[in-house]
């Protein structure tokens, strides 16, 4: 039961990235400034962070999949986001080695694993033809935009899912389960 967990609540949030632009005010999505949510990526990061051990790599599956689906539900060419999804979160699993899973960490691997995912996503797009937008202008435009409101949303979801998430590491290391 709790193995389909993660694919849910992955599926609700790819669900919620499509809505998510419906919820801004109108004068804030129809300006100049272009907001991309990455909340699947979000979540990734707090599993990479809270629930991948070092020698396990859910995360990066997970991101791959998901990414994917991302591709086929909301854009025209695939494998952009499954690329990028999965690349920035190896390399947030590959940090997390490095700094000890707290609020901090957190905040910082989520700003760096959204600016890397974005700035990929960015530089495929670029070098296939489909987005002909100045790098100066990408940067003011979407990616700071970009980065300050998944950083918002990585805050609001860390309550919910910091301690869930390490819960659910140590029962899934101990082989107890509470469900």
């Amino acid at each position: 039961m709790k193995r389909l967990f993660f694919p849910l609540i992955l599926f609700l949030l790819t669900i919620l990235e499509g809505a998510a632009l419906e919820l801004l005010p109108s004068n804030l999505v129809m300006g100049n400034l272009m907001i991309v949510p990455h909340w699947v990526f979000a979540f990734l990061v707090y599993m990479a962070i809270f629930y991948d051990k070092d020698y396990t790599y859910y995360s990066i599956g997970y991101a791959l999949l998901f990414g994917l689906l991302i591709d086929v539900v909301y854009t025209g060419v695939l494998g952009v986001y499954m690329f990028s999804y999965g690349l920035a979160i190896y390399i947030v699993h590959g940090l997390k080695k490095i700094l000890q899973g707290n609020f901090y960490v957190v905040v910082l691997l989520g700003t760096v694993g959204v600016l890397l995912a974005d700035l990929f996503i960015y530089l495929i797009y670029t070098s296939v033809g489909i987005v002909d937008m100045v790098f100066q202008d990408y940067t003011l435009g979407r990616m700071l935009p970009t980065i300050l409101s998944n950083i918002v949303f990585i805050l609001l979801l860390y309550p919910f899912c910091a301690k869930r998430l390490a819960r659910w590491q140590w029962e899934q290391l101990s082989g107890k389960s509470t469900l």
